[in-house]
């Protein structure tokens, strides 16, 4: 008897590595980025299509391509199954037997299962025969994909499909980490060469002779060009093992002496290999003569990777190549191309904007964006897929290490590359300490040591004989003027809360001297810190004297913490009414740092009217920030002000970070499971949970993209949005079973962090009575 899986199953019927074609590893890479988020409750099956010999072992079933009894055979086969919820077709007219591939249509007659297709190829004006297949095969589906808006257009007008039945998703990129042409180049000993590159199966269609016979032109100018033709041909036009295609090119190469300007990359390449080699592309030729070829794969790769293109008209170029990216051109008009990649070669500045233009456009494009919005369009259509589970991405620490110097943590990049001219705050260095402490109490990873060490001495080094801290530091390590022009004080409250956090970190040999400079910093800023006025400086403090009092507890700093509480209470007070439950006239930045501070104030003080303001208010930011259960940042373009109508878009990473340890105390101080729930919903917000359905961190890099505004996401990834996401990760892991055995969630030895007056005078009594001397003087104010 066949044992239920405990995943649902989508069956893509496609092609499949290690054939090679486009549409394999167009279904091959978006089966990856599906199983990367959605692994833990979908499994992706292949019913393979194959024109000769059998199917690859691996694949779930078979259909032989040219065999129309196959088809009803694997439908049936298919329909057995019970956790098969949805039948995914990647549809070519090429890939199925018979008439424009109606062999297909004896699959779709049997199958019982939600059908989905995508178009790879969408032929305008259509004839009568090829019109009624196409509209034969769209009446048993309940969604089509296509990757070009031009590709919906022709379905609406010439095939009469509607509207709502197409969804639009771009052709899928590799998330790549950006880095100059230059410095892609060292990898291929390629500094002294300008290269121009084309990639993928040879073949006629692929046009790689309008390329060759534009290069002697090119050449004149620069004669250091390099042409990379990338590729092995496709299989399908090789006859008799002759390559009449290949041979045909380089025979134009000898003609045109263009031996010393051309390389054959004559490899099927590793999709790192081809990356590497697009990355240092100066310009790319789209060379395509195929004016209704609906999409193109290589093209959209040479985009992610940041490559300024010469492209021949094709409706997929004709829609996304806008001028600010490349330049179009003709098909096979040898003049135009010539003439268009002089004129990028002649203008380093046009190409490194044109770079980062097409980086940032693809970004939005990238498998996990894809992958997001074809399950949106799953569950629409199939019921078996509602309820699937988001698998987290694996917590990557590299881009914090990047940002890292023997100074402290850089505070902005460029893109992913760290912007040393930007300097060093405070603020960054203490959100990376609280960072590299998680990570540390998750992991136990030794390495950690080194950079806690690094982030506290920087810290250190920012106070100032009276105990407060300057904020920046330039990248010579020399304090910034600006320092006596701003308001301080939620740098300072930062730095306590980091230098709080660290003591809870379980005492070992390796800390010992950290917590000696830790402690004597807090010592020397606890006092001025009872003066602060800022409300969120106020609140960083508490966090941080409540980690302090939590390890080592003490009269004078819990009377600390209640005087801190106090003035946020008072501006409770008056400033609340039934209908605004806050503590100012507008939300802001870092709201849920207030609420959060309250309630720890109360498990030292156990006074219940801070209880009751922190539940209040919480609830209230809740009911600001959740919206049809989506989680929805408070805009930083004008806030959100008492009475007006807020703005929607400009969220920052740092706010779902807050919110979500703000959550996590709330759910396991008052036990109400809707936090906990609030807060894998604010998580989901990093995940693509997002109204554009963009992804936040970036997987390849360990980085988080520094906002996300109405149409686009702010691709730099500077310290406070990687750290803060790092924060929120690390949290999320903490409520897997390694994050329960790690040590992560008893950071604090109490019963759900709960600290009543009672519990606390008793450690209190037994520390002053047993401790020795040294430890005393560590304590004691």
């Amino acid at each position: 008897m066949k044992t239920l899986s405990t995943k649902s199953k989508i069956v893509f019927l496609s092609t499949y590595p290690p054939t090679h074609c486009g549409i394999a590893t167009f279904t091959e890479d978006t089966i990856h980025a599906i199983d990367k988020i959605y692994g833990k409750s979908i499994s992706c099956e292949i019913c393979e299509i194959t024109f000769k010999g059998d199917a690859n072992i691996n694949s779930a079933y078979h259909l032989p391509s040219q065999n129309k009894e196959a088809y009803k055979k694997v439908a049936t086969e298919i329909n057995n199954d019970p956790d098969v919820k949805l039948v995914h077709i990647q549809h070519e007219f090429g890939l199925f037997g018979g008439q424009y591939g109606d062999y297909l249509l004896d699959f779709l007659d049997e199958i019982n299962k939600p059908i989905a297709f995508t178009f790879h190829s969408v032929i305008p004006n259509p004839n009568e025969t090829l019109k009624s297949i196409v509209q034969l095969l769209i009446s048993y589906s309940e969604a089509i994909f296509v990757m070009t808006n031009k590709s919906k257009q022709i379905l609406m007008e010439d095939y009469g499909l509607a509207e709502t039945s197409i969804a639009f998703v771009p052709h899928g990129t590799h998330l790549v980490d950006y880095e100059t042409t230059l410095e892609a180049k060292k990898k291929f000993d390629f500094e002294d060469r300008i290269i121009l590159s084309t990639f993928g199966l040879l073949g006629e269609g692929k046009s790689i002779e309008t390329g060759l016979k534009a290069l002697p032109e090119i050449v004149k100018q620069f004669p250091n060009v390099l042409y990379l033709i990338l590729g092995r041909t496709h299989p399908n036009t090789i006859e008799n093992n002759i390559d009449k295609y290949r041979n045909s090119l380089e025979q134009i190469v000898k003609e045109l002496h263009l031996e010393n300007n051309v390389r054959f990359v004559n490899e099927y390449l590793e999709v790192n290999q081809l990356l590497d080699y697009l990355k240092a592309t100066d310009v790319y030729l789209f060379t395509s003569k195929d004016p209704n070829q609906a999409v193109s794969g290589t093209f959209s790769y040479a985009m992610s990777c940041s490559c300024p293109i010469v492209a021949s008209k094709i409706p997929h170029t004709m829609e996304s190549l806008t001028s600010d990216v490349g330049i179009l051109v003709d098909i096979q008009n040898v003049e135009q191309f010539a003439a268009a990649t002089i004129k990028l070669l002649a203008n380093e500045n046009l190409r490194n904007q044109m770079a980062l233009n097409a980086y940032a456009k693809t970004t939005k494009t990238s498998w996990e964006n894809t992958a997001l919005k074809h399950i949106e369009v799953y569950q629409r259509i199939s019921k078996g897929l509602n309820q699937i589970k988001i698998s987290y991405p694996k917590i990557k620490m590299d881009h914090l290490k990047k940002m890292t110097t023997d100074i402290g943590m850089i505070q902005f990049c460029k893109i992913s590359d760290p912007d040393l001219e930007s300097g060093y705050t405070v603020d960054d260095n203490a959100r990376a300490l609280i960072a590299i402490c998680k990570h540390y109490q998750l992991t136990g990873e030794k390495d950690d040591i080194a950079y806690m060490k690094i982030y506290i001495n920087f810290i250190q080094k920012c106070q100032i004989s009276n105990g407060n801290f300057i904020n920046y530091v330039d990248k010579n390590n020399a304090i910034e003027a600006r320092n006596s022009d701003e308001n301080l004080e939620d740098a300072n409250g930062r730095a306590i809360w980091a230098l709080g956090y660290f003591l809870t970190l379980a005492p070992s040999k390796d800390l010992e001297f950290l917590t000696e400079k830790a402690t004597e910093c807090l010592k020397k800023v606890k006092d001025n810190s009872e003066k602060y006025n800022s409300p969120r400086a106020i609140a960083f403090a508490i966090k941080g004297f409540y980690y302090w009092c939590s390890v080592f507890p003490s009269l004078p700093l819990k009377n600390t913490i209640e005087i801190l509480a106090q003035k946020i209470q008072a501006m409770y007070s008056s400033v609340s009414s039934p209908d605004w439950n806050w503590f100012e006239h507008k939300l802001t930045y870092a709201n849920s740092i207030l609420p959060e501070a309250l309630l720890l104030s109360y498990l030292i003080t156990a006074e219940e009217k801070t209880k009751e303001i922190a539940i209040e208010s919480m609830n209230f930011l809740i009911d600001k920030m959740f919206v049809d259960g989506q989680f929805k940042i408070i805009s930083n373009d004008g806030w959100h002000e008492k009475g007006v109508v807020p703005n929607s878009y400009g969220e920052q990473p740092i706010e779902a970070c807050y919110m979500m340890h703000a959550l996590n105390l709330f759910y396991k101080t008052i036990g109400n499971t809707e936090y906990k729930v609030y807060m894998k919903i604010a998580f989901d917000w990093f995940l693509g949970k997002n109204h554009l359905g963009h992804i936040m961190y970036n997987p390849i890099t360990g980085g988080c993209y520094d906002g996300l505004e109405e149409n686009n996401v702010n691709l730099n990834q500077g310290a406070e949005s990687t750290v803060c996401y790092l924060s929120a990760r690390l949290l999320i892991e903490s409520y897997t079973s390694k994050g329960k055995n790690s040590g992560l969630s008893n950071t604090l030895k109490m019963d759900k962090y709960k600290y009543p007056l009672d519990k606390f005078q008793e450690n209190l009594n037994v520390k002053n009575r047993d401790i020795n001397n040294k430890i005393k003087n560590k304590i004691q104010f």
